[in-house]
């Protein structure tokens, strides 16, 4: 082979898309058990894995796991005791408790389908939808649509559905010392500063973060532990309430226009995830059948007047 054929063979092989098998969320899916190791975090929210991950019980007193088929009601055991203990101020505002959806997979990284982030059992989805009484069945919760908070036509809160009891639990947990960042639709913090506008203090709102989707649930984020020497910390949220210019930005187009220069991010790999990672995944690779779509990955409504978020979901 001549060396410009050579050369033009790396340079196609480099250009090729990544094999499925290399694919860490194809790995990291396929894991159906955490290490037995110390609990730790490691990389980033959207780069990372979870060491010792512990399991949030598919029913508690206060919670109930939503597609619980998806094996990911995994996280570090600081997060576990947040989501457990949220499920106690739902259920004292009359909520009966929450609905949990994803954690992290048993090791996190990333998944097959639904988050940028959740890989390194930090991150928690909690429904916007009290827990009923009766509880749902096993099968309600494999199929049960979301249920988003705003209306009809997507331009504002419903008050019917985002109650003054969600947006107390919202304030319960950004008080909380243990959470760095909750992610809702930018419609419903411009609801929940127009609700405590004139308060004497009102700076926990800082970490009520506007972000795209977010209508159906709240993604609570908790911070690095101390222990986690791996985990790559976060900067802090911007000091103050963000009631003003900051909100303001996802009321006009900027946020929704896609960039013509922009490429898409090519999918992690498991050349490109942290080493301490790779030797998680690998030590604990297990096949299993891959769970199917679920409903609530269809498309949701945006703010009327805008285009389809972009990016849609990157946390």
């Amino acid at each position: 082979m001549t060396r410009l054929a050579l050369a033009i063979a790396l340079l196609a092989a480099l250009l090729q898309p990544a094999a499925a098998e290399d694919l860490a969320s194809r790995t990291f899916g396929a894991v159906a058990a955490p290490s037995p190791s110390p609990a730790r975090a490691v990389g980033s929210y959207s780069r990372g894995c979870i060491a010792g991950a512990a399991p949030l019980a598919i029913d508690g007193p206060h919670w109930q796991v939503m597609r619980a088929s998806r094996n990911r009601n995994w996280g570090h055991p600081a997060l576990v005791a947040l989501v457990e203990d949220l499920g106690v101020s739902a259920a004292a505002l009359g909520l009966g408790g929450v609905l949990v959806g994803d954690l992290s997979q048993p090791r996190g990284g990333p998944m097959p389908y639904g988050h940028a982030s959740h890989q390194i059992g930090l991150d928690a989805d909690i429904w916007f939808q009290p827990m009923p009484e009766p509880r749902f069945t096993e099968a309600e919760r494999e199929s049960l649509p979301f249920r988003t908070v705003l209306n009809a036509a997507a331009s504002d809160v419903d008050p019917a559905r985002f109650t003054p009891a969600y947006a107390a639990l919202l304030e319960r947990a950004a008080k909380d010392a243990r959470v760095e960042r909750i992610f809702v639709h930018p419609l419903i913090k411009k609801t929940m500063c127009a609700a405590t506008e004139g308060a004497p203090s009102r700076d926990w709102l800082g970490k009520i973060r506007p972000w795209y989707g977010h209508h159906e649930h709240f993604h609570v984020r908790m911070g690095c532990p101390a222990s986690s020497k791996a985990c790559q910390r976060q900067a802090p949220p911007p000091k103050g309430d963000g009631c003003g210019e900051a909100l303001a930005y996802w009321f006009t187009p900027a946020p929704y226009t896609p960039d013509p220069k922009a490429k898409p991010k090519p999918p992690l790999t498991m050349a490109g995830m942290p080493r301490i990672c790779r030797l998680l995944a690998e030590a604990g690779h297990v096949a299993r059948p891959r769970p199917r779509p679920f409903l609530d990955q269809a498309a949701v409504p945006t703010p009327a007047g805008q285009a389809t978020p972009v990016p849609p979901s990157p946390q």
